[in-house]
């Protein structure tokens, strides 16, 4: 159970703004790689890790293989941001929020690599899914502990205060948790 109070969680403000621009960005990355292409061919599929990248290097270093590799991690980098300001959590180990954000820009990325598989023109590539995931661990390790760092502190002085309604203040603790009334 993950504690209550002003340094345990972002606010609620940071954390729907973490939510719409996640499903904007993700909107936008949809539109950019479900999109079906007119082509005159379409190579195989390919499911051999590194193969494309080694075939990229191979041509040579050159502005198309920039953008192409490049494009491939710049994609869904934005995600190592996002989806942890959704979560909105400050107190998390760094090494477990690096390993849950990973793990999910893997997984978005492999549903885009599957859905792929049944657009017209596209073809689903095992480097994308490695690529996209490198970018999201490097966004997430170059900005995440570092704001997380500032929010702390910034919440620092408030103390691990109890959470107040303000139309009812604080309830005694025998009341709240036991389950049995007491009237006097």
């Amino acid at each position: 159970m993950q504690p209550h109070g002003p340094g345990a969680t972002a606010g609620p403000r940071m954390r729907v703004t973490g939510l719409l621009l996640l499903v904007a960005h993700l909107s936008i990355v949809g539109w950019l790689t479900l999109r079906p292409r007119s082509v005159p061919w379409v190579p195989a599929a390919n499911l051999e890790p590194l193969a494309t990248i080694r075939a990229e290097l191979a041509r040579g270093l050159s502005w198309e293989v920039v953008q192409h590799l490049g494009g491939s991690v710049l994609l869904l980098a934005p995600l190592g941001v996002l989806l942890p300001l959704s979560a909105g959590r400050l107190n998390v180990s760094p090494l477990v929020s690096l390993t849950r954000t990973a793990f999910a820009g893997a997984m978005i990325a492999l549903a885009i690599e599957l859905l792929q598989s049944g657009v017209p023109g596209r073809v689903p590539d095992i480097d994308s899914v490695l690529l996209g995931t490198l970018g999201v661990a490097v966004v997430h390790l170059a900005v995440v502990p570092r704001a997380r760092r500032r929010l702390r502190r910034r919440y620092r002085h408030l103390g691990a205060a109890t959470p107040r309604i303000p139309r009812v203040g604080l309830a005694p603790q025998a009341d709240a948790l036991s389950g049995s009334r007491t009237y006097l």
